[in-house]
């Protein structure tokens, strides 16, 4: 699992006029249509009920929203740079201004697993953290996490 399985170019974004969980997972919906025509709707609804059972925002500025949807094949992501943090209920209290979100079918077992443990080891990483929030171009940050080496898991 890398990210060139999850990731197409068109699925990562600045985003400037998030200023809200809720919006944020509007913007995602809107971005997973374009980039994968995915249904905007059952993806913030799908967002939703998964934030329902806990924050997904992990700390130190980092969120990763997920859910399984009934209507891919595969594990999909999108990255969002927000150019302003925004309160997510994230562990550590802190607000949010990097979101991986991630999409597995329903059926998906493992696959969804690694993809969240390939996203997680990556953006708990303050090196590759900080080069994404000083590069707000989208090929560039589509190329840091491309090339970024996650630790290994302990």
């Amino acid at each position: 699992m890398d990210f060139g399985t999850l990731l197409k170019p068109e699925a990562v974004k600045v985003v400037t006029s998030v200023t809200s969980k809720k919006r944020l997972f509007q913007e995602i919906g809107d971005l997973m249509h374009s980039a994968h025509d995915l249904n905007a709707g059952l993806v913030v609804e799908a967002l939703m009920a998964r934030e329902a059972l806990g924050p997904t925002g992990v700390g130190h500025g980092v969120a990763l929203p997920h859910a399984r949807l009934d209507n891919i094949d595969s594990v999909v992501g999108m990255f969002i740079l927000l150019d302003k943090p925004i309160d997510f209920d994230a562990v550590d209290r802190q607000p949010v201004d990097i979101a991986f979100a991630l999409f597995a079918p329903e059926e998906a077992g493992v696959e969804h697993l690694k993809a969240l443990a390939l996203v997680s080891r990556t953006l708990r990483d303050s090196a590759v953290c900080a080069k994404l929030r000083a590069n707000p171009d989208p090929s560039t940050l589509f190329a840091i996490l491309n090339e970024a080496k996650p630790a290994k898991a302990a």
